[in-house]
């Protein structure tokens, strides 16, 4: 099967998230549901790293925030983002997973790699006090999605041992 590459820095960029987003929908598929729901770190002060499921929540919620980001600073429209996606089962959180990284790249189409031009005067300040411009917040976004696919290969690895 031949690779389609998208175009442009915006499609390297999405090609990498989509990328990052199947690694971590792989990782799913080896989860029970069993597992998928079990309490892994007990002492955590964090709620989203307690277990694979929140982990999950977490990471569809976040992608959903950094594209609203993107939207907002674009002038674009939005979605409010749940609290709770409701991820009950492996599968559902990758159904989720596909449909917030479609989100993302709607939150691309018809733009061109212009949004990426005057970095310094093309801020995008988040609620957690960073300022990103729109290059930085998709590859921050792309580097959360790895992060976390590690963390619950971890997490599986001691619930299977």
């Amino acid at each position: 099967m031949t690779k389609i590459f998208r175009t442009g820095a915006i499609g390297a960029l999405l090609d990498e998230y989509e990328r990052a987003a199947e690694e971590l929908k792989n990782v799913l598929l080896h989860v029970s549901e069993k597992h998928f729901t079990a309490v892994v770190d007990t002492v955590t002060q964090d709620p989203d790293c307690r277990s694979i499921q929140t982990i999950m929540n977490h990471v569809v919620r976040s992608g959903y925030g950094y594209a609203n980001y993107i939207r907002q600073h674009l002038g674009d429209p939005w979605i409010e983002r749940k609290e709770d996606y409701e991820l009950v089962s492996p599968e559902l959180a990758s159904n989720e997973l596909s449909k917030m990284f479609a989100y993302m790249v709607d939150t691309f189409t018809g733009k061109t790699d212009a949004i990426f031009e005057n970095p310094e005067q093309n801020i995008i300040k988040v609620r957690w006090g960073q300022s990103y411009d729109p290059e930085q917040l998709i590859e921050h976004a792309i580097v959360h999605v790895l992060r976390h696919r590690r963390q619950i290969e971890k997490f599986d690895s001691i619930i299977v041992s």
